[in-house]
């Protein structure tokens, strides 16, 4: 018996990082439209915490579902998915796993605007095109191909 092609790991995690991301833009799109305060640029920060999160699991999860069982961490998986075109530049990507070491010190306000920026400005439209790559793997996936 065929298992439910929506009931894959990878694909639900994808759902819960599609979600992520859209909180994420919301942040971002504020940004064009003012300044930020300083509990909504922690929000910022956190939203990209989470969403950076999620999308190193899906990437993982998806590896795994290929039957490589040897994705450790976010930099395994960056690694993996750069060799494997699914995303499309692997040193932002390594940028974004040491901008979420820098996290903990959004205390320091130069920090925390160079965080908001990197987020805003680079990290975003690289995590939107990863989110196009994945879409198009999971109707490529549920349609059979």
């Amino acid at each position: 018996m065929e298992k439910d092609k929506s009931d894959i790991r990878w694909i639900q995690r994808f759902s819960n990082f599609q979600a992520a991301i859209r909180q994420l833009q919301s942040g971002v799109d504020l940004i064009n439209l003012r300044e930020l305060s300083l509990l909504e640029k922690q929000g910022l920060i956190q939203a990209f915490e989470f969403t950076h999160e999620l999308a190193w699991n899906v990437l993982k999860d998806y590896f795994y579902y290929q039957g490589n069982f040897e994705i450790k961490g976010s930099r395994d998986a960056t690694k993996e998915a750069f060799k494997y075109n699914l995303i499309s530049n692997g040193n932002i990507w390594m940028q974004m796993i040491e901008t979420r070491n820098l996290t903990s010190h959004t205390y320091d306000k130069n920090t925390m605007e160079d965080i908001v920026s990197n987020i805003a400005g680079i990290f975003m439209p690289e995590l939107a095109g990863f989110e196009k790559t994945m879409i198009k793997l999971k109707d490529d996936f549920q349609n059979g191909n």
